[in-house]
């Protein structure tokens, strides 16, 4: 339930920390904003709060076109709170409505289309459709402020079939046809540069040096204010580079894509990698409570990788061996198997090509290297799945490389990596306090531990 109280004083003050937390709805015009809104605050009397432009939206409320709460972080109400749900949001952002039935959502994730309606219903007061078509709508109205895309290629970007149906869903829901949004807009970027916000606080250098630390020569790339990397979603194929823009609280990322079909779920996927979503403040109120000896680094995210099998090759050649000879193995994995991708790159190698291969040339047991083509040959053939938790059915993946994959392939924010060696040399520092007190934000606790750790850990974390 939302404090109007609290409310109040966070879009008074402008606070950045509240951003996508709630919006304001002003009943005099008919619009919802940011907490971070720069227009004249309205009188008290003349708002209404809302836990996320969704329900904003479904009260009949326009977007604001001066905060755009189009490009605010995602609302964290329901992470953590139920795990189907989750997992349904994920894959309809991903496009699972866009070309599939509900059924067929509700077949991938083992629950009734009643049972799905319910959950929606309960914590969002909408449809599974009516979500989807609302974030399809807010991703196009991103697209048409900051990009010069053409208003057909926007259409197409957002998962829309025809023009159409697009130019009606979007008057529909942001009360402006796209037209008439477009030329309000002004300047835009390049055709591909999007800004993409977080909550503050951001703990950017820790993130940056984590995936420095394991960046593969050819995949990835970065300095001290970026981080890119090759792409693959489907059949596309694309780079992307993100910018940290701390002055703003949002990276700016400039993508390349060879279809812009994907580009939803390929710019949902940059803010699952880069963490954008998380709520900092809220997370580390409940570390806190849960562990108060533990001095906490504020604002850490959870370092993402491109997905769940890429995560999964990394955990497994991480089992039982430095972070540096970790790096080594995957480095040989992406130049031998890899996919080139221009200009030196490559992309990360797919599961038909890692299964199909002998892999002599990596330098390891070969019990592990057994696991890894096994891995490889059911996450190909759609035995795996994307949910590590389930891997440990796979001889060779245990506990600790399922959630390892699962913290960082899916942004799972409640792993408790117990068997971890890192862990293990900073438990101390919990000064007794029992770890499941954390849930549902466990994973970030293991993060806070990592960077407590005495010396470097044994795996490839």
């Amino acid at each position: 339930m939302l404090d109007p109280a609290l409310c109040r004083q966070a879009r008074l003050a402008r606070d950045a920390r509240f951003d996508g937390r709630f919006v304001t709805a002003v009943l005099t015009t008919g619009i919802y904003c940011r907490p971070i809104c720069p227009a004249t605050p309205p009188r008290e009397a003349n708002v209404r709060y809302y836990p996320s432009a969704l329900a904003a939206a479904e009260a009949g409320f326009r977007p604001c076109l001066r905060c755009r709460p189009d490009s605010a972080p995602d609302s964290p109400a329901w992470r953590g709170t139920a795990t189907t749900l989750e997992r349904a949001l994920r894959l309809i952002d991903e496009g699972a409505l866009e070309h599939d039935s509900l059924g067929a959502l509700c077949a991938r994730l083992g629950i009734g289309e009643r049972y799905l309606r319910r959950l929606f219903q309960e914590h969002l007061g909408v449809s599974p459709k009516a979500y989807a078509q609302h974030r399809q709508c807010l991703f196009a109205k991103q697209l048409l402020h900051q990009t010069r895309l053409p208003i057909a290629q926007v259409a197409h970007a957002s998962g829309f079939r025809s023009l159409r149906r697009f130019n009606d869903a979007f008057r529909a829901r942001i009360g402006l046809a796209p037209r008439e949004l477009r030329r309000r807009a002004g300047d835009a970027e390049e055709a591909l540069t999007l800004t993409l916000a977080y909550r503050p606080p951001y703990a950017w250098h820790e993130l940056r040096d984590f995936l420095a630390g394991r960046a593969i020569e050819g995949l990835e790339w970065g300095d001290a204010t970026h981080y890119g990397r090759t792409l693959a979603w489907g059949e596309a194929r694309g780079h992307f580079t993100a910018e940290h823009r701390p002055e703003r609280y949002a990276f700016r990322v400039r993508l390349v894509l060879d279809d812009l079909s994907a580009l939803a779920p390929v710019v949902r996927r940059i803010r699952r990698l880069l963490d954008l979503d998380a709520d900092s403040a809220g997370i580390e109120a409940r570390l806190r409570e849960a562990a108060p000896g533990l001095p906490l680094v504020e604002g850490l995210r959870l370092p993402g990788t491109w997905g769940p099998f890429e995560a999964g090759v990394r955990a497994i050649l991480g089992q039982q061996v430095s972070i540096v000879a970790a790096r080594r193995l995957v480095t040989a994995l992406v130049a031998t198997l890899g996919e080139p991708a221009g200009d030196g790159r490559r992309h990360f190698p797919t599961p038909a090509a890692v299964a199909a291969d002998t892999l002599a040339f990596l330098g390891m047991p070969d019990a592990r290297r057994a696991t890894l083509r096994r891995f490889a040959a059911c996450y190909a053939g759609g035995e795996a799945g994307d949910e590590p938790l389930a891997w440990t059915s796979l001889k060779g993946i245990g506990p600790w490389t399922a959630r390892y994959a699962a913290l960082r392939g899916t942004g799972h924010p409640d792993i408790w990596l117990e068997g971890d060696a890192g862990v293990r040399r900073a438990l101390p520092r919990l000064d007794g306090a029992d770890p499941t007190a954390a849930a549902p934000w466990r994973s970030y606790l293991t993060l806070q531990l990592w960077h407590h750790d005495p010396r470097s850990p044994a795996h490839d974390r």
